[in-house]
């Protein structure tokens, strides 16, 4: 595992599983939203985005973390390993939740509100952003390492598995 992506709902907790894949495979660490967002709430450019993401994806070893569905399908074929976060609804709404006025290395920012669009975006995740995921995981699975998760847990007893095996 040189080229990883994580991928999953918001809320379902990408960024705290890539950070703990970093901290054990010591693979640099890059999120997607701090390539996209800026300080001030405004996003830049889809044209300075795809840039950056370019100068990362042409580098020898990287995690990425974030869904951004337009850019998916190249990074899957940069990637060597895939984990798809796949939990249920209540628990990606809590996970979004729970960071309310919390700071976090992923985010410019410190959310102060579960804005009501984010939450109905996450809503419809599972029946409009997962089912083309999966279509590109098939289109892929036969030269990826596609690791899929249901729980929390799940994740969790990997994690702690590649710590045992250190």
């Amino acid at each position: 595992m040189l080229k990883i992506i994580v991928i999953g709902s918001p809320g379902a907790g990408k960024s705290t599983f890539s950070r703990k894949l970093r901290d054990i495979t010591n693979l640099p660490l890059y999120y997607l939203d701090m390539l996209w967002h800026k300080p001030d709430k405004t996003t830049i450019s889809r044209e300075e985005f795809d840039t950056q993401l370019n100068e990362i994806i042409k580098k020898e070893r990287w995690i990425i973390d974030g869904n951004y569905q337009r850019t998916l399908e190249i990074r899957i074929k940069k990637c060597d390993t895939i984990f798809l976060l796949d939990y249920p609804l209540d628990v990606c709404l809590s996970g979004v939740q729970s960071r309310i006025g919390k700071k976090r290395e992923d985010m410019c920012w410190i959310e102060s509100e579960f804005d009501e669009e984010f939450r109905q975006w996450i809503i419809d995740f599972p029946k409009k952003q997962l089912p083309q995921i999966y279509e590109l995981l098939n289109k892929y699975h036969n030269n990826k390492t596609i690791i899929t998760f249901h729980s929390r847990k799940e994740a969790d007893t990997y994690l702690n598995t590649m710590l045992y095996k250190q």
